[in-house]
């Protein structure tokens, strides 16, 4: 009964981008794994912009930095 955790930032994605990850997690698990998707539990949490950090910075400050001229 596999568990997966997915966690993105809040950043709008839509009910069907969502619906798509969770086929493609559990597709994902029933090809390399052969569970059985009627027992595998995908769950999509959504995490505020500012409360998510990337090579020691604020995710907004690190992508600033990965901009042309940033």
């Amino acid at each position: 009964m596999p568990y997966v955790n997915v966690k993105i930032t809040r950043e709008g994605a839509t009910a069907e981008q969502k619906a798509e990850i969770i086929a493609g997690v559990t597709d994902l698990l029933v090809k390399v794994l052969d569970k059985d998707p009627a027992t595998t539990f995908v769950v999509i949490d959504e995490v505020a912009l500012e409360s998510w950090g990337v090579g020691g910075l604020p995710t907004a400050e690190y992508r600033r930095r990965q901009r042309p001229g940033g």
